[in-house]
């Protein structure tokens, strides 16, 4: 979770929301980070997950992570829970819950619904307190988060 948070400070710099994320495979070797882009890019599919999954797919030269573990700042929304899906990643780790747009188990359970073809293990809370501090403060506007 240190690696993501990092990415989440480093998505400030580009006015981003701050939301990092890593894909690590079964040794735990990083295959993809990204932080949110969508300010950057102009791209509003430019979600931290949806980075990092990509880059991991291109490092590993192959799109099924099967054997991959995603670690992000945020619970993912709807379309990174899809993304997610798709990948066929099994394992999701995040710190701060998204009582607005979560997908994984606030406000939808997209990852753990039985009638998908494709489950996921979730792990919530890494870090809870200190990845959604950051969210907050950048929301509010009310003091230095670089």
């Amino acid at each position: 979770m240190r690696l993501a948070l990092d990415e989440a400070r480093a998505a400030l710099e580009t006015d981003d929301v701050p939301v990092g994320a890593i894909v690590i495979d079964r040794n735990g070797e990083v295959i993809g980070v990204g932080r949110n882009e969508r300010e950057l890019r102009q791209d509003p599919t430019a979600h931290a997950e949806i980075v990092a999954i990509k880059q991991a797919a291109w490092k590993i030269d192959d799109w099924h992570l099967t054997d991959a573990t995603l670690i992000v700042t945020l619970e993912p929304c709807i379309m990174c829970a899809g993304a997610i899906l798709s990948a066929r990643i099994p394992r999701v780790i995040f710190g701060a819950w998204d009582d607005k747009a979560g997908a994984a188990g606030s406000v939808y359970d997209v990852l753990r619904d039985r009638r998908l073809n494709h489950r996921v293990e979730v792990v919530a809370g890494v870090e809870a307190e200190e990845c959604a501090a950051l969210l907050t403060t950048f929301f509010r506007g009310d003091g230095p988060l670089r």
